[in-house]
């Protein structure tokens, strides 16, 4: 493999075209992230702070701002996540969620980014048919969200609560459903000579987009971790999710006793640096297509990574939790009970939405779609495994 010069921005062939509010919009938060770039001694932006501000800029950023973004049906939203697939997604989670609360003596579930409400709606229900009385907290950075989920959830009352900071401590259940994946990254590259290269983002005026690709040399602690995780690869480009490290971290702070249930996609860290994924796994998704050209729409597109679930876990670990299970989202949605519950809901519902459950299930196991990108990271403190949903198929082995 040889270094090859940046590329730079360009907008990938075949994306739909962005009616006119939403481009009034990306060119206010383009000025906002030229603003951030002067406002550095040198001009260079590191990516992580650039994502940070795409996504989060207040009243400007992709979550912080109200455009649609969950969404099944063009052109009102970008992606859909499991819980918007089928209710049976979150019937099935809430069997898990009711051994942790049992194990801990508890009613609480704290969500973290709980999009529309979807799981929250789903999970609600299945824990008050079991005899739980749950009390449903939720985190959510965006103020447009929020709304949504409150008003989607009206309907429970008291159960459910919204937080705006983390708390000081808490015992039950956390649950993070694509999370992890949407927190900023730092992207870096081994240059010809095997040196750490961090890459950041810089002016470009009279361009479109006015953006441009360019590095630095990798502050020394990042690069002494990069060459712990994967061997210097001239030309190799990928990325590193220190922010989400140090929230696994800081869960151990504040999760006095049960459990949190991360549920992404990603791989374990051979895989996820492994020779041949040579230009990482960014990617970003404007009305439900996907492409890898980060620094265009600027604030009206989603911008992910995959996750590193080694370093998740053992970020984990040095907070003092413990690794409670690992394992495929298809095989955990088994383990918790998906085969039975899906039964019940065959009796429910007339053919056309008994089909329609079908399929989205299908595409929450099938190896193709998401039950095998997909996993399910379990970590805690005070609980007893087996988890439910990790009796079979556990691979922790493979962290």
């Amino acid at each position: 493999m040889t270094a090859a010069p940046l590329p730079q921005p360009q907008f990938p062939s075949g994306l739909p075209t962005a009616d006119d509010t939403s481009r009034e919009h990306s060119k206010r938060v383009e000025q906002h992230l030229l603003d951030c770039i002067a406002a550095t001694p040198d001009g260079f932006l590191g990516f992580e702070r650039w994502m940070s501000e795409a996504l989060h800029a207040p009243g400007l950023g992709y979550y912080a701002a109200g455009n649609t973004k969950f969404g099944s049906e063009l052109p009102t939203g970008d992606f859909t996540t499991a819980p918007e697939m089928t209710p049976v997604f979150g019937r099935v989670l809430a069997r898990q969620v009711a051994q942790v609360l049992q194990s801990t003596g508890t009613h609480d579930v704290l969500e973290f980014g709980a999009g529309t409400g979807a799981l929250a709606a789903a999970i609600i229900p299945a824990l008050q048919e079991l005899g739980m009385d749950v009390k449903y907290q939720i985190l959510e950075l965006s103020p447009d969200l929020a709304q949504r989920q409150a008003e989607r959830l009206a309907a429970f009352g008291t159960a459910v609560s919204w937080l705006d900071r983390l708390p000081e401590q808490f015992e039950g259940c956390v649950l993070a459903n694509e999370v992890l994946d949407a927190m900023p990254v730092t992207l870096f590259r081994w240059d010809e000579a095997g040196q750490a290269m961090e890459l950041g983002v810089c002016a470009a005026a009279g361009s479109e987009p006015p953006f441009r690709w360019t590095e630095r040399q990798a502050p020394i602690e990042l690069a002494r971790i990069l060459g712990e995780r994967m061997p210097p690869l001239p030309g190799y480009r990928s990325e590193i999710n220190l922010q989400a490290e140090a929230w696994m971290r800081e869960l151990g702070g504040w999760l006095k006793s049960g459990a949190a249930l991360l549920i992404d996609y990603g791989f374990p860290q051979r895989e996820y640096y492994h020779p041949q994924r040579d230009s990482g796994t960014l990617m970003c998704h404007f009305r439900h297509h996907g492409h890898d050209q980060p620094l265009v729409l600027a604030g009206i597109q989603d911008i992910t990574a995959h996750v590193d679930f080694t370093a998740m876990a053992d970020a984990a670990l040095a907070g003092g939790l413990d690794v409670l299970g690992y394992t495929t989202q298809a095989r955990f949605l088994l383990n918790s009970g998906l085969p039975e519950i899906l039964q019940a809901e065959m009796g429910r519902g007339e053919s056309a939405a008994m089909q329609a459950t079908l399929s989205a299930v299908q595409k929450l196991v099938s190896e193709a779609e998401m039950g095998e990108l997909f996993k399910v990271l379990a970590v805690g403190r005070n609980m007893d495994p087996p988890l439910l949903g990790f009796v079979q198929g556990d691979r922790r082995g493979s962290l």
